[in-house]
């Protein structure tokens, strides 16, 4: 979800019924939202008014998923180095800024019955699973989780399946994604699922091993027509 396109903020209860009937007609099972708002308007910025407007968007984003009938909605907590804005924002400054956000957010994320979900993207925070750790239990709050993505530690020579096992309960959620590690290009870096360096089958023993049983989901870029053929086959030999 975004402030622009498809899946937006300003879309009403009626057009987001009208989604989920076509999502249940096809029989797809869409029980998570990502969302991109954090890199429009970062949560940590240094302008009170868009740290304000942030807020506004993701609560507005938490109701749409409700509405669209998912359980789950991926946040990106703050940025310390926005990409669309030349900002960097201060380590200790934006972790305070992240925690009144999801003070914010997650009373209305409980009041939806929706998981609040942070990620481990490439926003400068929580490079170590005991920060994020600590992080979360925080709040003390079953809603607020993990969206984990499995590639995303490689890009800072971690290893997966330990982030998985540290995580435990908090993991809510999981991306997959693939990630080469010897390539020069940051953005062909993110590869095919089965082409990269994330280790699959230890990946899948942690999961397994802290008894995550909820949906995992292809997080792919750069689209081409048999993107979702070898996806699904991926993922089959994946799972």
């Amino acid at each position: 979800i975004s402030s622009s396109g498809a899946i937006h903020t300003e879309l009403s209860r009626g057009d987001c019924e009208i989604i989920r009937d076509s999502i249940d007609t096809v029989g797809l099972v869409v029980e998570t939202i990502a969302n991109r708002l954090s890199w429009e308007l970062n949560p940590t910025s240094e302008d009170a008014s868009v740290r304000h407007k942030a807020i506004e968007l993701h609560a507005a984003a938490l109701q749409r998923t409700s509405w669209l009938g998912a359980s789950a909605m991926m946040f990106i907590p703050g940025v310390v180095n926005s990409p669309h804005n030349n900002e960097t924002v201060r380590y200790d400054l934006a972790m305070q800024r992240a925690t009144e956000a999801v003070k914010q957010l997650l009373d209305i994320a409980e009041d939806l019955g929706i998981d609040l979900c942070i990620a481990n993207a490439w926003n400068g925070m929580f490079y170590s699973p005991q920060e994020l750790i600590d992080f979360v239990d925080s709040f003390d709050s079953n809603r607020l989780g993990v969206y984990f993505n499995v590639a995303n530690v490689l890009g800072y020579h971690q290893h997966p399946p330990h982030w998985i096992e540290l995580l435990g309960k908090r993991l809510k959620r999981v991306h997959f994604q693939d990630f080469q590690r010897q390539i020069d290009d940051r953005n062909a870096r993110f590869c095919d699922l089965m082409a990269g360096d994330v280790p699959w089958s230890d990946s899948m023993a942690a999961l397994r091993g802290i008894g995550y049983n909820d949906t995992a989901v292809a997080d792919m870029v750069r689209w081409d027509s048999a993107l979702l053929e070898r996806t699904s086959v991926a993922m089959d030999k994946i799972l």
